[in-house]
């Protein structure tokens, strides 16, 4: 009997749930109790746990003070804030359910009657209503692998969608591995009336054989001849727009780099990066007799050591 009284002990008094007196009259009582469920009720608090236990409590303080017999029985004692005769000890789990289960049911069912005598909740209910039809349909994620060089002077590219259907992407030049395009509009379709979602799209760059990108620059290794890194001259060098000529330096070595200016990507705000050339001395894989005959013939100079850095 003990864990019962104790537990009675700490329900709350409807009139202090109502923030009322007493004396209040019934206008009194329902107007608190109008204020206080436009503030808590679960409809317009979703996922609130807390506001959802206070607006059972607020029901069900209500729910026994607008009850002219119910208040009259309370104030003279009869029975308590869950509206049980008090002369009757029950269970925790008796009162338990008499707080919560069946005044939150009781009170939920109320809930459409006052809503639609409350101009306020009516209109905030509707508009909820209205926001849920209008809800743009979601968006569809899909990936798109496309060429190095179409990454770069950007493509137009179609995607196969899982329906049979079709998607025309723009690929704009530039655009870099791992971003998103979104394309509005091209997602699915809304249950009610609002718009449909958008496909968002990833982009994948496949390698390409010899061009690399580094942020905005291109780079590419040029395999030259003895005789052009030796004597310099002019040299065909491939740029992601086409091949040029570019001027190669007497006495090049493999790591020497010519910078192509603009020949790189085009950046977002405009003008283009660079292309990094970067050259590297290649002797012949067949045998060249020629050329034997002539290297056995020459010595370097004795100032001349290539590895002269490398001695310890």
């Amino acid at each position: 009997m003990a864990p019962c009284t104790r537990w009675r002990a700490r329900l709350k008094d409807p009139y202090d749930i109502l923030g009322v007196a007493k004396t209040a009259t019934p206008d009194e009582i329902r107007s608190a109790y109008r204020k206080l469920a436009k503030k808590l009720h679960p409809d317009l608090n979703p996922g609130d746990k807390s506001a959802e236990e206070k607006f059972k409590q607020v029901a069900g303080a209500y729910d026994l003070l607008s009850d002219t017999e119910k208040r009259r029985r309370f104030d003279a004692g009869e029975i308590d804030a869950t509206g049980a005769e008090r002369q009757h000890e029950r269970y925790y789990k008796d009162y338990a359910e008499a707080a919560s289960g069946r005044r939150y049911q009781s009170a939920s069912s109320g809930f459409d009657d006052f809503a639609q005598q409350d101009d306020f909740l009516a209109e905030l209910l509707r508009r909820r209503e209205q926001q849920a039809r209008r809800a743009p349909g979601a968006d569809r994620s899909y990936e798109l692998e496309v060429d190095f060089l179409d990454a770069v002077n950007g493509a137009t590219r179609r995607i196969t969608l899982p329906d049979g259907g079709s998607l025309d992407v723009t690929i704009p030049a530039g655009i870099e591995e791992g971003q998103v395009l979104r394309l509005r509009g091209k997602g699915a379709p809304s249950r009610g009336e609002g718009p449909p979602g958008d496909a968002l799209v990833a982009i994948t760059i496949r390698p390409h054989r010899f061009f690399k990108r580094e942020g905005d620059d291109i780079i590419v290794e040029l395999p030259i001849t003895i005789s052009e890194a030796l004597l310099g001259g002019k040299v065909k060098v491939p740029t992601t727009t086409g091949a040029v000529m570019a001027t190669v330096p007497k006495g090049s070595n493999t790591g020497t780099t010519l910078r192509l200016k603009g020949k790189g990507v085009p950046k977002r705000g405009g003008g283009h990066g660079d292309e990094l050339v970067k050259l590297k001395v290649m002797v012949p894989s067949e045998p060249d007799p020629e050329l034997e005959k002539f290297l056995s013939g020459w010595t370097p100079g004795s100032s001349y050591d290539p590895r002269r850095d490398m001695q310890s």
